[in-house]
């Protein structure tokens, strides 16, 4: 009778046990990267419902996109309990997180038992949903993801329930659920477009008008409930639905904020990953139980593609196919269009849950399966349970950090694996670090340096009375740090004598370090003793504040009479890569830009700091110290080149190859070897870190991705600081243009300064252009010579006048196939593309020199020429290429382009 009783209850009864086991655990995770953000997203849009502010101004632009019917109510409730205190705050937010995590973990019980009807299946998926290591972490202080992963198996239960039960109440609910889950992550609209094609294909079997009318009036009013909830639930779209719904997708695919990767070895740009990203990090952290799975998408796809007919007709068949596509397609998706996705496969959590119930259903066609060979069926349970077994036992042993949790695919036996290969800790948690050097030092007050300004919220106020955070007026005892790290770099970026390093980082290697010396041990003591005499018999490549030493690939900052609070700031290191086959090249992109921080250590007078650069050959270092890491403000900063010119040479050359148009607040912008290049003389720490947004416009539409066509423009925002050189009240930055032909660009700082128009010439091109032309014969004489080379046309002309220049330019552009064209422009034949000369060409030395690049497809010729608007064309060509050019004499262009006809002119 207890075992009926529990095997009845049992749903409940382990949600109640996993929630007591999660309020004793709360304390143990800290706060992560994104919560501050997501609370001030919330904070944003609350301003603007009570009419406090003109828009939802979040902390960074694409932030409005995010929705936040988990974060209102959130913030809300925080007011009607009247939580002040961040700490108080923090664990209010992880107990509701996880709470809402055990509410989804019980509806996928319940839909696993409607699927069923077993309850031992129904709890196997329960624990399987709940003892996801990395999942389970992430339910306390993953407000983002989280909370989407649990409205989505409600919504998946109430999918079930509507279309079983067929009633208006049934898909009014249903729409409310998923109108809350798109809201939430734009994802959503995977469960939306599903119920919208099942209720369209109920209506193309349907038998009758009464039927019809019925599934069309639920159909309905599904669509408008789930649009209106999901409208009313995002401020943001109330004055613009159709932007708030294409800026959401297009984080989905186009997510403005572009890191970097640690993946099987390898460093990656997070929009250029290889398509089985998704998949690998799926497979590789889920627990091994996960063979059940793949056991019922085989039976699944098995029972399709035996009976197909029967997979549209009947309803539980074709929800066994809805969660294989809930499961399948977002993967798949991803992959095809190359969304940018960092930090392993946490934006597709929601995946999990159609996954867990596919693997169920892997245990009960096994199950019934052997059911025939008696008691054998029961050794399956028990490997099933034994598996969650084990998980628990490896969740416990991580505890607090099951969220770096690998299965038996990733090897750990390697040195240093799997920080090695894979990138782990990515949202920061830290308030280890404060509790141990709390219980070390259990009656003082301590000056602490911590790199993250936030950490500190994290103690309970009679513990964090004890530490003096960042503050000018003390000198800090310790450092908490967290400096970036990544597999092409050989060593940490500092020595860190006498650190306690905490759990398994790589993207955030956490230490906790004594900056006095009275608080290192002797082998500390002794190790910085050491570096000093080494480096001082030699000479500093800087001199000021600080002396710097750079031998081999460390670099050691040193100053003698250091005064109390000289090292309250923060030491920089700025390193730009050398590259390039023909010679190291200064390239100050994502690529070639690495950061490094460190707060030095006092032994007795003397400051010291030891910093261990990457080993890939190296172009400048900007080295300094700084006020904070946020504000980035250079109490001094000095500039060190290896071989290669200076900034000031660089800004020269710049300025010498002309070209440039002043952008606006004091930028100037150049255009050279594909890339745009930003200049401002006087630029302080603002100017550097602001936003700057860049929308490229192409001559033809059809050189964008299909995604960003109905925009008709490519975005590429960056910010300036991570993009350049920033030294001595100077900025430099530069970002790669598109190699298709550019019609317009628009870029600037929000609210700052703006330029439209188009992008400066690079007249280094344009020199070597006029070059090579003088070797070869042109294609076309007369007012300007033309030239069809490497598909560019090029116009030129000698003795050129600002006046020669004034009058537009007509191209058009014949292909040999038709369909290349736009619609719009087949009647026609030909591609148009005025310019003017300013676009394409520039004036130098007396002579004018345009180049134009032409489209990539098959062109059978061009006309081209001058024209004033109203008095008709001054001068025309047409130029064709061969159907054979071999059978061209020699001589006649790199193209091999023959002259047709020439109007107005004598042929050469």
């Amino acid at each position: 009778m207890v075992a009926n009783f529990l095997l009845a209850h049992g749903g409940l009864l382990v949600c109640g046990l996993f929630l007591l086991a999660g309020l004793g655990l709360t304390g143990s995770y800290g706060l992560g990267v994104d919560e501050l953000i997501q609370r001030d997203t919330a904070t944003s849009n609350l301003r603007y419902i009570l009419g406090q502010a003109d828009q939802v101004d979040t902390p960074a632009p694409h932030d409005r996109w995010y929705g936040v019917s988990f974060e209102l109510p959130l913030l809300l409730a925080e007011g009607a309990l009247g939580l002040e205190d961040y700490y108080y705050v923090h664990r209010f937010r992880l107990t509701v997180t996880h709470l809402f995590f055990l509410v989804g973990g019980f509806f996928c019980y319940l839909l696993a038992y409607r699927l069923f009807n077993n309850r031992l299946i129904a709890l196997f998926a329960l624990l399987l949903f709940l003892l996801h290591p990395r999942i389970y972490a992430h339910s306390f202080f993953n407000s983002k993801d989280l909370p989407f992963l649990s409205m989505f198996v409600v919504a998946l239960y109430l999918t079930e329930r509507a279309f079983r039960k067929d009633t208006a109440g049934a898909f009014l609910l249903l729409g409310m659920v998923v109108g809350i889950a798109t809201n939430l992550r734009i994802m959503g609209v995977v469960l939306f477009l599903a119920v919208v094609g099942m209720r369209a294909l109920d209506l193309a079997l349907a038998k009758g008008w009464g039927e019809r009318k019925r599934i069309l009036a639920t159909g309905s009013l599904f669509v408008a409930v789930a649009g209106l909830v999901w409208y009313g639930l995002a401020p943001n779209a109330w004055s613009g639905p159709l932007e708030q719904l294409t800026g959401a997708l297009s984080l989905t695919t186009d997510h403005p904020t572009v890191g970097r990767n640690l993946f099987q070895g390898e460093v990656f740009r997070s929009d250029e990953l290889p398509a089985h990203y998704g998949l690998t990090w799926f497979a590789i952290t889920t627990p091994p139980v996960l063979l059940l799975g793949v056991v019922g998408i085989a039976a699944v796809l098995a029972r399709g593609f035996s009976r197909p007919g029967m997979v549209w007709g009947k309803e539980r068949l074709r929800f066994w196919w809805l969660l294989l596509g809930c499961f399948g397609l977002p993967l798949l998706g991803v992959a095809l269009a190359g969304s940018n996705t960092y930090s392993g496969w946490r934006q597709m959590y929601f995946i999990y849950v159609p996954f867990v119930l596919l693997a169920a259903g892997g245990l009960y066609w096994v199950v019934g399966a052997l059911s025939v060979l008696r008691w054998r069926w029961a050794g399956v349970y028990g490997l099933a349970g034994l598996g969650l077994g084990l998980t628990l036992l490896q969740m416990a042993q991580l505890h607090p950090w099951q969220h770096l949790y690998f299965n038996f695919l990733v090897d750990r036996s390697g040195p240093g694996e799997p920080k090695a290969r894979y990138q782990l800790e990515y949202f920061g948690i830290a308030q280890d670090g404060f509790r141990y050097l709390l219980a070390r030092h259990p009656d003082e007050q301590l000056a602490v340096y911590a790199e993250l300004r936030y950490w500190g919220p994290l103690l309970p106020p009679d513990e964090r009375r004890r530490l003096r955070f960042n503050s000018p007026a003390h000198e800090p005892d310790y450092a908490l740090e967290s400096p970036i790290v990544w597999s092409d770099e050989s060593h940490r970026p500092d020595l860190a004598f006498n650190s306690q390093y905490f759990p398994v980082y790589n993207s955030f290697i956490l230490s906790l370090r004594a900056l006095d010396g009275s608080r290192m041990d002797t082998a500390a003591v002794a190790g910085y003793g050491e570096i000093y005499r080494s480096v001082a018999a030699g000479e500093p490549i800087i001199r000021g504040e600080y002396d710097l030493y750079l031998e081999g690939r460390q670099l050691t900052f040193v100053k003698e009479e250091c005064q109390p609070g000289e090292r309250a700031g923060q030491f920089g290191v700025k390193v730009y890569r050398a590259a390039g086959s023909a010679g190291p090249r200064f390239i100050p992109d994502t690529s070639a830009y690495r950061y490094f921080d460190n707060t030095g250590v006092r032994l007795g007078d003397r400051c010291l700091a030891v910093l261990q650069l990457p080993d890939y050959p190296i172009a400048y270092l900007v080295v300094g110290r700084y006020t904070s890491y946020e504000s980035d403000r250079a109490i001094w900063e000095a500039l060190h080149s290896f071989t290669l010119p200076g900034l000031e040479e660089r800004v020269a050359g710049l300025r010498a190859g002309r070209g440039s148009v002043k952008a606006g607040a004091g930028f100037e912008l150049y255009r050279q070897d594909g890339r745009l290049i930003y200049y401002r003389e006087n630029c302080a720490a603002r100017d550097a870190m602001a936003r700057v947004f860049l929308r490229v416009t192409p001559e033809d539409v059809r050189d964008l991705r299909p995604e960003r066509r109905e925009f008709g423009f490519e975005v590429r925002d960056f910010h300036f600081g991570r993009h350049g050189l920033s030294f001595d009240g100077q900025c430099l930055a530069t970002v790669t243009l598109p190699d298709y032909p550019i019609a317009e660009i628009r870029t600037g700082q929000d609210e700052h300064w703006e330029f439209r128009g188009y992008p400066p010439v690079d007249m280094g091109f344009l020199r070597e252009q006029a070059a090579a032309l003088a070797r070869v014969a042109a294609d076309f004489r007369g007012e300007f010579d033309l030239y069809w080379r490497d598909n560019i046309l090029i116009y030129r002309r000698e003795g050129c006048t600002d006046g020669d220049m004034a009058a537009g330019f007509f191209l058009h552009i014949m292909p040999v196939d038709g369909a290349e064209l736009a619609v719009e422009r087949r009647e026609y034949g030909f591609e148009g593309r005025d310019f003017e000369f300013a676009r394409w060409g520039g004036h130098f030395g007396g002579r004018c020199l345009a180049a134009v690049p032409l489209p990539g497809y098959a062109i059978a010729g061009v006309r081209t020429g001058q024209y004033v608007a109203g008095q008709g064309e001054l001068w025309s060509a047409e130029l064709e290429t061969p159907e054979s050019p071999a059978s061209l004499p020699p001589g006649v262009g790199d193209r091999g382009v023959r002259l047709r006809r020439a109007a107005g002119y004598n042929l050469p």
